[in-house]
């Protein structure tokens, strides 16, 4: 492939597999780790998909311009097969940038099945999703999605906050949204866990907690192996709210709480989950106004970028980090 092409490969990739190995970060189009843009999802492995919506935040707002912030630091990425991992996503899969969900955010009330027919829509194509938010209210309509397909999932869940409050209706808050998916069923709280939390919610829902505190006395390696006990052999959705790492490692997120994990255990973390049967994947809450050097964004990346490793070692592959 001539240097040309590859400089923009969103746009003139023949092939929906391979690195982009030429391009400079500082050019080209800025999709998703280079991944041609498409709303083409036959043979589709993973379609990533951007969902800005920041209308529930309860602090400050800003995660709408997060998918955005991300696509652009992955261009730093696409050109290597990710460290420590003997298996390369973008080898493996075929993935697409799918672009951003689209809504009316002047409609509130039309946001959460928008959300939900779009995932719809890369579901029945048969991809999974690796979305990019936006807040962290955009699980909730895509958890809806998922449950759909495959029934009452485990949520493996990294946060500063439990995001389990109760509210009396069907509130669009970053806040409520696992409390209502727990309560619908869309997710099994007993076989859920949910990682770095270290705000005060003294109703757990049922859901398996460990901690900021337990990640930190106990590290990353019993971390994940306490995880994967707890996950078993189902259907896992996996969810990253940046606010899980320590403001010191994410400061451009909307809720930032002191104390949680270094990007360093988050990543060893996500690592030691190699065969979990992960079927989706979000990252949310880059809020790139308040960033510092882009670093929230390229926490995010990569995090993302492990999490497609995850989902190319799920059950019936033979390669782990």
């Amino acid at each position: 492939m001539s240097h040309s092409r590859d400089w923009d490969n969103a746009f003139t990739g023949d092939g929906l597999r391979g690195k982009v190995e030429h391009a400079p970060s500082y050019g080209g189009a800025l999709s998703f780790l280079r991944r041609r843009f498409s709303r083409d999802l036959e043979g589709v492995d993973v379609a990533v998909t951007g969902i800005p919506l920041d209308v529930a935040t309860s602090n400050r707002p800003g995660a709408r311009f997060g998918p955005r912030a991300m696509r652009t630091v992955s261009s730093s990425l696409a050109w290597a097969r990710p460290w420590p991992w003997d298996i390369d996503p973008l080898e493996v899969l075929s993935i697409v940038d799918y672009g951003d969900c689209q809504f009316d955010y002047g409609d509130p009330a039309s946001i959460t099945p928008c959300i939900e027919r779009h995932i719809d829509t890369i579901l029945e194509a048969g991809a999974a999703s690796l979305v990019l938010g936006g807040d962290h209210y955009v699980t909730y309509p895509v958890l809806r999605s998922y449950a759909k397909r495959y029934g009452a999932l485990s949520l493996l869940h990294f946060d500063a906050h439990s995001d389990t409050w109760p509210d009396r209706g069907e509130r669009v808050d970053h806040g409520t949204m696992f409390h209502h998916a727990a309560r619908q069923g869309l997710v099994e709280p007993a076989r859920s866990v949910q990682i770095g939390l270290r705000t005060t919610n003294d109703d757990t829902l049922g859901f398996n907690v460990l901690d900021a505190r337990w990640v930190h006395d106990n590290g990353p390696e019993a971390t994940a192996q306490r995880a994967r006990e707890l996950l078993g052999d189902g259907p896992v959705y996996l969810t990253f709210d940046i606010d899980c790492l320590d403001p010191a490692f994410a400061p451009g997120t909307g809720t930032p709480v002191c104390g949680g994990l270094s990007t360093y255990q988050a990543l060893e973390i996500v690592r030691g989950l190699a065969g979990i049967r992960l079927v989706g994947m979000d990252v949310t809450e880059v809020a790139p106004a308040y960033d510092s050097g882009e670093i929230t964004a390229f926490a995010g990346v990569s995090l993302a970028t492990e999490f497609l490793c995850l989902y190319a070692a799920r059950p019936g592959a033979e390669t782990s980090p």
